[in-house]
């Protein structure tokens, strides 16, 4: 059975730097994209970061391009999430996912196939 944990989410102020964790288990997932998602109470859960196999391909949101990078480890079956200069509105719980394809454009669309519980980042101003 798939397993993915998420860690590294907390209080953080505005400005500052977070880095998320995804462990995997249960796999395989050779082959496979991933991606970072995030939801708040008031919106619905929204695209943050994709990532192919290899990790050469990568697609963020535009609300967080250039502050916030994603990356793998798949020795470690591990996927990350540096977010950079934080902002209040990237509060919100982050939650990490895998695909069964190696499709960005499926990851951008949200059609995953694993999720994890989620970790809450919350940004003070």
């Amino acid at each position: 059975q798939v397993q993915l944990v998420e860690s590294g989410g907390g209080l953080e102020e505005a400005g500052g730097s977070l880095k998320l964790s995804c462990a995997a288990s249960g796999g395989p997932f050779s082959g496979y994209a991933k991606g970072w998602f995030r939801q708040t109470p008031e919106k619905e859960r929204e695209f943050v970061a994709a990532i192919t196999y290899s990790g050469l391909n990568t697609v963020y949101a535009d609300s967080v391009k250039g502050r916030f990078e994603i990356s793998r480890d798949n020795a470690k079956n591990m996927l990350y999430l540096q977010m950079n200069s934080l902002q209040p509105e990237d509060t919100a719980v982050y939650y990490c996912a895998s695909s069964r394809s190696n499709s960005i454009e499926t990851v951008v669309a949200g059609h995953m196939d694993h999720w994890g519980k989620g970790t809450l980042v919350t940004v003070s101003s």
